[in-house]
């Protein structure tokens, strides 16, 4: 796995509200933004996953896109331990 090392003192910004944090120097996205931007898709792959019935039923009856949440939801758990590991090596 690939690390990227940042001078980024995590602990301490992830104590912040999100008030507390400043933003100012971030610009607004107007319109002209938009226009230029580019939706870029991720490869994905298809795969045959087996999960409990009642786990399906519950993200089915959340509505369309329901394979789209199980992917999100996964990507977080994943960047949530890749973070861990990161910071237990500093």
């Amino acid at each position: 796995m690939n690390s990227v090392l940042t001078q980024t003192d995590w602990k301490r910004l992830e104590s912040l509200s999100d008030d507390a944090i400043d933003t100012s120097d971030i610009p607004e996205l107007d319109e002209s933004f938009f226009a230029q931007a580019q939706f870029r898709q991720i490869d994905q792959k298809t795969v045959k996953l087996q999960l409990d019935s009642d786990v399906i039923d519950w993200f089915v009856e959340q509505g369309q896109g329901y394979q789209a949440k199980i992917n999100h939801l996964l990507r977080s758990y994943m960047q949530t331990q890749q973070h861990q590991l990161q910071n237990k090596n500093l």
